[in-house]
């Protein structure tokens, strides 16, 4: 992820709790502080996340009367917390931002990212089709200028590195009439999803995804799960001892489980875990998470406390 998409990640998140909590303008600070701290300790970004932060709380009336303008169908607390933000963010940006800094076209393909990876199925395309008609009227500026090329990764290109697949879950329980989400530990202070390699031994080379990750899960958690719906996919970069660089591609999924005590894997290749619990919704986004796992988490919260 790259710096300066890390830092509009933080700023959404930042928004995103702000709003679907209903808090006051004052609050949203301390939110912002936390984020920054756990997910960018040390960012020289932080002029740029203050400066957007500030746009988007400053102009939020003008963005919100330009967002029922270009999408009448769709009144503003119908939208989700998760889009409702990311359309502040892209219009703030669209608009008001130094063009030099964010051209238009990248403000409209940042805010579309942003809605890949946080929202749900649709929201690319709502976020693309709202910023896309206020780019219009604006008169497309900047329509004809070329993007920058692409770098390759290192010495070989991103795409051309060998894949290895995993599948991984946000495992929900329905309790006393609450919600809870399963979580493993890390041994490096990190919150996760439990999640494992699909098709990597001569007895699974044929299985699907969701059989995988249902073996998966359950032998990691010890208990049962149902996959209830694709969340979304990750890929990154990491060194193999034996293949040298590969890509691992994780597909992610919603499962739900029952609320039984929970049993943390004992296994060689899971020794980096060191504790797995059931956490209330209202505790998730308090807990300290890696920055590629978190928009997956908010995106299944986002899918959770709608079905509430």
């Amino acid at each position: 992820m790259s710096q300066r998409h890390l830092s509009r990640s933080i700023v959404l998140q930042t928004l995103f709790e702000w709003d679907f909590e209903k808090l006051k303008v004052a609050d949203i600070y301390p939110i912002f502080e936390r984020n920054i701290a756990e997910f960018a300790p040390g960012s020289n970004d932080r002029p740029f996340m203050e400066a957007l932060l500030k746009r988007v709380l400053e102009k939020k009336n003008d963005l919100n009367t330009l967002i029922e303008k270009a999408a009448p169908d769709w009144p503003l607390d119908k939208i989700s917390p998760v889009d409702r933000n990311i359309l502040r963010i892209g219009l703030s940006e669209l608009l008001f931002a130094d063009r030099k800094e964010v051209p238009p076209k990248v403000a409209i393909n940042e805010a579309i990212e942003l809605a890949k990876t946080f929202g749900g199925d649709t929201s690319g395309r709502f976020i693309n089709g709202v910023l896309g008609a206020v780019y219009k009227e604006m008169g497309e500026p900047g329509k004809f200028d070329q993007p920058k090329p692409k770098k390759a990764y290192g010495n070989v290109p991103f795409d051309k590195l060998p894949v290895e697949k995993l599948a991984g879950a946000v495992v929900y329980a329905k309790h006393e009439g609450g919600i809870y989400m399963a979580l493993v530990h890390d041994v490096f202070g990190h919150w996760t999803l439990a999640k494992g390699k699909i098709g990597d031994s001569r007895e699974t080379a044929n299985e699907t995804l969701e059989e995988g990750l249902v073996r998966e899960v359950q032998e990691e958690l010890g208990v049962p799960v149902k996959i209830i719906e694709k969340l979304g996919e990750n890929s990154y970069s990491t060194f193999h001892p034996e293949k040298g660089k590969i890509v691992k591609h994780v597909t992610y999924f919603l499962a739900e489980a029952p609320f039984k005590e929970l049993t943390l894997e004992k296994k060689e290749e899971k020794g980096g875990l060191d504790d797995v619990r059931w956490f209330k919704l209202a505790d998730i986004l308090d807990l300290n998470f890696y920055d590629d796992i978190l928009p997956i988490v908010t995106k299944a919260l986002t899918r959770l406390a709608e079905s509430k």
